[in-house]
């Protein structure tokens, strides 16, 4: 790159910041309008690339319907209020949080990441480790992250979902379990927790629940729960 094109982009970078549209720009800088639109995509990708996985804008955040049965939403009523059916006495999600995190990548790209939270016990349980795709891609990959369950995804903030995995997290590891295998990779796009949200009560109904999975060695869940809770502190639905 010569010092003619640094200084080009500089100004545009400049120009950017002020809130100059590109067609502005052009006129500015006595380009052509394809130039100048051309090289305000070149400025916009350079700062994403420069710019930490979990700073990137937000494209889109979900969680699934019914994530919020069981637990203790007194202190987020907002949270609870935006997923009715989390209010209904079965609402038949067992107890899982997917979140799905989709971050702008480049001008027409958008890296993808996924959670499935066990929000009654194990905490993270499996990670969509980040992956790169088209924007129009999210029309169909999103439905289909959520083909599983019978109501659509709700969207939400990142920072509810950052709460909800990091304390998540935080409470299985209380009990004696680390998170998936790709949680250290996935989280650098998640985002640290917010200090200013909400805490949310996990457990079933403030106790620690454990539904076996068929990848799980539930002989070796209850024992650790055995070992952390105490007998009678939690209750298990498990093939032994």
């Amino acid at each position: 790159m010569t010092t003619h094109d640094e200084e080009l982009l500089a100004r545009i970078r400049e120009l950017r910041v002020r809130g100059s549209t590109p067609k502005q720009i052009a006129k500015a800088l006595g380009l052509r309008p394809a130039q100048a639109a051309a090289l305000v995509r070149r400025v916009a990708e350079a700062a994403l690339t420069n710019t930490a996985p979990d700073e990137r804008p937000v494209v889109g955040c979900w969680v699934n319907a019914g994530w919020s049965a069981g637990l203790d939403m007194a202190e987020a009523p907002d949270w609870a209020a935006a997923d009715p059916l989390g209010q209904e006495p079965d609402p038949g999600t067992g107890g899982f949080a997917q979140i799905l995190l989709a971050r702008q990548e480049r001008a027409s790209r958008v890296t993808v990441t996924g959670f499935l939270v066990d929000v009654y016990c194990l905490g993270v349980k499996n990670v969509t480790a980040p992956e790169v795709m088209g924007s129009g891609s999210l029309t169909t990959y999103v439905p289909m992250y959520y083909s599983a369950f019978d109501q659509r995804p709700l969207p939400i903030g990142v920072e509810q979902a950052q709460t909800i995995v990091h304390d998540a997290v935080a409470y299985a590891r209380g009990l004696g379990f680390e998170p998936a295998g790709g949680f250290a990779d996935a989280a650098v796009h998640l985002g640290a927790r917010p200090s200013d949200q909400p805490v949310i009560g996990f457990g079933r109904d403030s106790k620690p629940f454990y539904f076996s999975g068929p990848y799980d060695n539930p002989r070796k869940v209850v024992q650790i729960l055995e070992r952390t809770c105490g007998p009678d502190n939690y209750d298990y639905v498990a093939h032994l």
